[in-house]
């Protein structure tokens, strides 16, 4: 059994962890919670794991539409809380509402997902209502989603008690930040960046595909535009000529982004 709340516990897909299944035990909301404001998610300062187990101990906060409710005379009679300390978590909180969409998607701790996915699907949909919307079919679509983790985005988000939770944030004035639209010479094209590139590092090139519209993958499919090859390109340069997706090397793209 679980140590913390006494719940049931059992092995996870592949048998290797022992997880709590009640989905009330406090153990884990705290861990949901420690990873919902953490700095590649929320990005959420002055609430560390000591804070959080405050919270969810005194019964302030039993989801991640609480934090969005938290007052300051709340905050303040927490133990080692001074006033000052109080209205700076307060006003953390209260600049998190507008994070980018993308952050907000991964910090809700879907199975599967990460800021990358996260960053896809905030581009694909371009808000949190129309994510929603989404059935599983056209979640499974998105290049580099695939079916296991259109399953979990799908199972999470049809689930009404998270909807709920999701409903209330958006209540309490969670307005996560849309992502702009895509303009650009390389705008709606997926590139895979295969080999050693002269003039660009790794992120600097998926930085300038992004600049320019664009959207990097890892592996080559039907779905990629193009595949940008250097020196010693391997399997992925092969698999394009397979699939008869066009190849450039560095000066074509330079040329395409006017470099």
């Amino acid at each position: 059994e679980c140590p913390e709340c006494g719940g049931r516990v059992r092995k996870d897909e592949n048998g290797v962890y022992i997880r709590c299944v009640n989905d009330n035990c406090a153990a884990k909301l705290k861990q949901r919670l420690q990873y919902f404001v953490g700095r590649g998610q929320m990005d959420i300062e002055n609430l560390g794991p000591a804070l959080i187990e405050q919270l969810v101990d005194t019964g302030l906060v039993g989801d991640f539409a609480d934090l969005y409710r938290l007052r300051f005379d709340q905050a303040a009679q927490l133990e080692r809380m001074a006033d000052k300390s109080a209205a700076n978590v307060i006003e953390s909180i209260e600049k998190s509402k507008t994070r980018d969409l993308w952050r907000l998607i991964a910090a809700l701790g879907i199975r599967n997902v990460g800021a990358q996915s996260a960053e896809i699907l905030a581009d694909e949909f371009g808000s949190l209502e129309n994510l929603m919307d989404a059935d599983e079919a056209k979640l499974e679509a998105i290049d580099q989603i695939g079916p296991v983790m259109a399953k979990s985005i799908y199972d999470y988000l049809r689930d009404n008690a998270n909807r709920a939770v999701i409903a209330r944030m958006l209540a309490a004035g969670v307005k996560p930040k849309a992502p702009p639209k895509k303009g650009g010479v390389l705008a709606s094209k997926t590139i895979v960046v295969t080999g050693t590139l002269e003039n660009f590092t790794r992120q600097q090139i998926q930085q300038a595909i992004k600049d320019n519209g664009g959207k990097t993958s890892s592996s080559v499919s039907s779905k990629t535009d193009f595949v940008l090859a250097g020196a010693n390109a391997g399997s992925k340069l092969d698999k394009a000529k397979q699939l008869g997706v066009q190849v450039i090397d560095e000066e074509q793209f330079m040329a395409m982004i006017g470099l």
